[in-house]
């Protein structure tokens, strides 16, 4: 195995197809897939799955995949740091829940990363592919939570996936809504106060079980329900039409003024907030930076 077939396969999972792929390498199409063949010879596994309308990336071949960016990120490294008189580019992405903390904490990284020249990703994704993120090492951390409803199924899906889960803090579930809303002056609510309002949630696509939902207590029967793709979107809908979400209570007030506030939600409930990662995977520094990041965020809530 060498590095540059490892640079051949990840320029043909990026264009899904050799002949493309093999355009932007600047060899023939021939040589690029006799390279790949070899490749998977060697390492007796299938890695892309070949059809008349190209080629996709197979089971197995997305974790080979996550090893071989991870590889090819840290050979890149040491080339800018000892060889090319270019600054070192530094990668790092994470995949988290729609969780503001979470965005706090990188602030905090880029400001003490301090570098000229970085490539850095924050995927705020629904929950399966956070996991699958981090599974094959597209992401170097993800942040999700934990409850009695959800526990045993995704620390299942976790150990499966060669994931470790380590608890950053717990919360009681809050009632996030507008300032405005008629439940807005009660000291907590009950469920059953929420049942003429809109209950407002995370859609997660395919895989969209009740054990993979943002939301606590996402099995319960509710009248009314609007699901959304980004935390823009779920603010307005507060807003706008009295709906609610059920989450953690984190919501810093700059982001939206006094307009969304959290009020308890009166419930035997706890969320466990955590971070996943690959239990194969040694943190980078900015892995360490960011862990320690949110550790510091986690202590002032």
């Amino acid at each position: 195995m060498t590095l540059q077939q490892l640079k051949y396969v990840l320029e043909v999972a990026s264009k899904g197809s050799m002949n493309e792929a093999a355009k932007s390498l600047f060899i023939s199409q021939p040589r690029l897939s006799n390279a790949i063949k070899e490749l998977e010879k060697e390492v007796k596994i299938t890695l892309f799955i070949r059809t008349n309308r190209g080629v996709t990336i197979s089971n197995e071949g997305s974790e080979f995949l996550g090893y071989a960016r991870q590889v090819l990120q840290q050979f890149n490294m040491l080339e800018e740091k000892y060889i090319s008189e270019k600054p070192a580019k530094q990668h790092f992405s994470i995949s988290t829940q729609h969780y503001t903390f979470a965005a706090n904490a990188f602030v905090e990284l880029v400001k003490e990363f301090g570098a000229e020249n970085y490539e850095f990703t924050l995927r705020e994704s629904k929950t399966y592919e956070i996991i699958e993120d981090v599974k094959n090492l597209r992401s170097e951390l993800g942040i999700i939570y934990l409850s009695s409803d959800n526990e045993s199924i995704l620390l299942k899906l976790l150990k499966e996936r060669n994931i470790i889960f380590s608890e950053l803090f717990t919360a009681q579930p809050h009632v996030f809504i507008s300032k405005r809303h008629p439940l807005s002056d009660k000291e907590y609510i009950n469920l059953d106060e929420l049942d003429d309002y809109p209950c407002l949630s995370f859609e997660q696509g395919e895989y969209n079980s009740f054990y993979l939902s943002e939301e606590i207590l996402s099995t319960r029967s509710v009248k009314k329900s609007i699901k959304v793709s980004d935390r823009a979107t779920i603010v307005n809908f507060m807003i706008g039409l009295d709906g609610y979400t059920i989450s953690s209570g984190v919501f810093p007030k700059y982001l939206h003024g006094d307009d969304i506030i959290a009020v308890p939600l009166n419930a035997d409930e706890v969320i466990r907030v955590g971070i996943i990662k690959h239990s194969d995977v040694i943190l980078t520094k900015l892995g360490e930076i960011y862990m320690d990041a949110l550790k510091r965020v986690a202590q002032e809530l």
